[in-house]
């Protein structure tokens, strides 16, 4: 495995953990806390974003607008049974979604689900990181590669695992510090 196709399998897991991240809620309202919300629509599990446009107007309200008018109680209906707790307001045309502040509670069920997204990141580099290195002894084993090379190619897999890791502990940091942020 080439060091710019491990770094691109890395950078996926990194990214990957971001994606889940941006799911969590913290004190403000943002759009990308529905992503993970589906709507049976015409008997097919469809991504909400797909169904209707999102948006913020202020930074406690999130506002769902259908594309197809005909989907608006198909939505409503899948927000409320989402285990996000939100309860949605139908006035017809748009769904105001109202996000509450945070309780300290909350929050703190928040920064270890996010820990956990994080050693979920954690375990995908390290998968990638023993594929690497499993590669990398098989072509010693096989004459391709000399002991010393091995060494230090398994020693540049480290450190560019080391180094990944690392970018993830810091998205954790901000993300703990942003939904901790009252």
């Amino acid at each position: 495995m080439s060091q710019s196709n491990l770094e691109a399998n890395m950078r996926k897991s990194v990214e990957a953990t971001q994606r889940n991240f941006n799911t969590i809620r913290t004190g403000r309202a943002n759009p990308s806390l529905l992503d993970r919300v589906s709507v049976e629509y015409y008997g097919a599990d469809t991504p909400l974003k797909s169904l209707a446009s999102l948006s913020t107007p202020d930074s406690q309200t999130i506002a769902v607008q259908p594309f197809d008018m005909g989907s608006l109680a198909l939505i409503e209906k899948a927000i409320a049974t989402s285990d996000l707790g939100f309860t949605p307001n139908n006035d017809g045309k748009v769904i105001r979604i109202n996000v509450p502040p945070l309780t300290e509670e909350r929050r703190k069920e928040f920064c270890k689900l996010a820990a956990k997204y994080s050693e979920e990141g954690k375990v995908a580099l390290r998968s990638v990181r023993r594929d690497a290195i499993d590669k990398i002894k098989k072509q010693e084993k096989e004459g391709d590669l000399s002991e010393d090379q091995s060494r230090d190619e398994q020693d540049q897999i480290q450190k560019t695992t080391d180094r990944f890791i690392a970018e993830l502990e810091k998205h954790l940091a901000d993300k703990e510090v942003e939904i901790l942020k009252v």
